[in-house]
């Protein structure tokens, strides 16, 4: 692909062959955050341009908030693979992918630099701006895809993102003592716990049986909005929080 005009003002434009039209020409009405997951960050930025990768994403983020854009954000990125949300299985075409230089778990998750968040803050707020994407569909691709992927990580400091004017997010709830519900374990509370999960627009099947999958996808949840303790259970913490999210969106306080 030749080069093309950045969208966003200040990005280095370095075009990578992994892409395709959006199905329907759907604009993006969501954002999904990648960290790189490798300790070479400028080898992972030309795994995303590499041919034989077949993934891309429209953005990357150096360490120093330096952002290079690799594809145009009318077009589709391939950065999502099979994810889900809100009902949403063609995440590639409905989304902006931003990968985050940052080695990730098999490092012991680093700390996203001040200069790092920054920008990522301010790349978040010019595509919602300009797509008026929804705070609430800023996500990681752990949410998206859950037990699959788990970046950008629990590390990864979505409050200060939200204090930037990036997100959705409450304070959670702190972790204490009382009723939990785990693997293995059916009924009706656990239905009404997959069927909050699925409101705020997590891929699971509400059947009353905390499975493998419901596990999974609480443990993508603590990921982003529980970060202190990522085990899968559901504790009043975790319970606690998700309601308080939900109870928030636009959706359920129309102006």
């Amino acid at each position: 692909m030749n080069n093309f005009a950045a969208d966003y003002p200040g990005a280095i434009v370095r075009p990578s062959p992994n892409f395709g039209p959006r199905v329907g020409d759907r604009a993006p009405d969501m954002i999904v955050l990648h960290y790189t997951g490798m300790p070479d960050h400028e080898q992972a930025l030309a795994w995303l341009c590499n041919p034989e990768s077949q993934v891309s994403s429209h953005y990357f983020v150096h360490e120093d908030g330096r952002v290079v854009q690799l594809v145009p954000e009318g077009a589709r990125a391939w950065h999502a693979g099979k994810s889900c949300w809100a009902g949403e299985s063609d995440i590639n075409s409905a989304s902006i992918g931003i990968e985050i230089a940052n080695a990730g778990h098999p490092s012991g998750l680093p700390t996203f630099p001040d200069a790092q968040l920054d920008a990522v803050a301010q790349l978040c707020r010019q595509c919602g701006s300009r797509w008026v994407i929804p705070a609430e569909r800023v996500l990681g691709h752990s949410d998206v895809a859950p037990i699959r992927k788990v970046d950008p990580g629990e590390n990864f400091p979505w409050a200060k993102l939200h204090a930037a004017g990036v997100g959705h997010w409450v304070e959670p709830t702190p972790i204490g003592s009382g009723r939990f519900f785990q693997r293995g374990e059916s009924g009706q509370p656990i239905e009404a716990l997959q069927s909050m999960l699925s409101i705020y627009g997590y891929a699971i099947e509400v059947n009353g049986i905390f499975c493998d999958r419901t596990k999974g996808v609480i443990e993508a949840f603590q990921r982003h909005f529980r970060q202190q303790r990522i085990d899968g259970i559901a504790d009043i913490s975790t319970i606690d929080t998700l309601h308080r999210l939900i109870v928030s969106l636009p959706k359920f306080n129309p102006a």
